[in-house]
């Protein structure tokens, strides 16, 4: 098939080589020449994904928004998920009415307490059978390494999933296909808090105890958050959620944890982010977890204690002492 990959990120290039791998055209779109250049000059995306010594043959870049979906039966999304909005509107125009959109994305949208899903679909115009997202335990150091790994593709139509995972299939990556949008969705969002909250755990000393306490408080927590918006418990119980979660609070190579992690030492949000490069997705998902909360009427204390870390600078002993202080209740 012939893809397009918009967002030429860590993520978005790496899915950009699985999808390659498994015998598709791959364009990819990125608004920095030096990342389009590279990928066509030299087969590589030093500045973004410095460990792909070398992606396959069939995939190119562009800028030219047109030309990158022209031909494209499949879109895949990789954008900044606080400005898809902005960044997908161009688009519009361009797209075929049979186009398939991809969101890698995971977040939510700070203004509007928006999923991705509905971010796409609005903007875009789309009807919700031509929309699928992917998400699960895929750190892209791994997955681009080839190392073996799982997702999960979801949409409210059936073939559109399994297009969409048949495009992505090869012998290292193996996606499974659900119909729970809403909950793949949230899981991908709200374990990002999640793992802020067990980085910060780390740095600030704490051990095994200390992290698998937050983990189980944030799975519970995400869960009961899914329930309310509609979403399957099974959803958070799988690759998406738990197995997600374990990723992601466990490893150097996630974004939202090192963040946390930075912020555990005594980092500042601004410092932390000045580290890391930037902000990392779990920071602004933060006050818009604790608002949905409030819209559905369901306990947040984990993202709460953390946006008092965000915005009042509390620190990790702070952030413990919240998480203990809630009313002795069964488990």
């Amino acid at each position: 098939m012939n893809i397009a990959v918009l967002g030429a990120g860590a993520w978005g290039t790496t899915f950009g080589q699985v999808l390659a791998d498994a015998g598709n055209q791959v364009t990819m779109w990125d608004i920095d020449p030096e990342s389009v250049n590279s990928i066509n000059q030299e087969h590589r995306n030093p500045r973004r994904m410095p460990s792909i010594e070398r992606l396959p043959d069939n995939v190119r870049a562009t800028s030219d928004r047109q030309s990158a979906v022209a031909c494209a039966e499949i879109v895949v999304v990789a954008i900044a998920a606080q400005h898809a909005r902005e960044a997908l509107e161009p688009f519009k125009a361009f797209m075929h009415s049979s186009t398939i959109v991809v969101s890698l994305m995971k977040g939510i949208e700070r203004q509007t307490g928006q999923r991705m899903d509905q971010v796409v679909t609005e903007v875009l115009g789309l009807p919700l059978d031509r929309f699928a997202a992917v998400s699960g335990p895929n750190l892209s150091k791994e997955v681009a390494a080839r190392q073996p790994s799982a997702t999960v593709v979801a949409s409210s139509s059936e073939q559109t999933a399994l297009t969409v995972a048949n495009a992505c299939e090869t012998a290292y990556f193996k996606p499974f296909v659900s119909s729970d949008v809403v909950g793949l969705e949230l899981c991908g969002s709200l374990k990002n808090v999640t793992a802020l909250a067990v980085g910060m755990s780390r740095g600030a000393g704490y051990g095994e105890n200390t992290a698998a306490m937050i983990q189980a408080r944030g799975l519970a927590e995400m869960t009961a958050l899914g329930q309310a918006a509609g979403a399957q418990a099974k959803t958070f119980a799988g690759l998406a959620g738990v197995g997600d979660l374990i990723a992601t609070c466990a490893s150097s190579l996630s974004r939202n944890y090192t963040f946390g992690f930075n912020l555990g030492k005594g980092m500042s949000v601004e410092e932390a982010s000045l580290a890391s490069n930037g902000v990392a997705e779990g920071v602004p998902t933060t006050d818009a977890v604790v608002q949905l909360g409030q819209s559905l009427h369901v306990a947040t204390p984990l993202a709460t204690a953390m946006s008092h870390v965000l915005d009042q600078g509390l620190d990790g002993a702070g952030l413990v002492t919240e998480l203990f202080g809630g009313p002795i209740i069964g488990e």
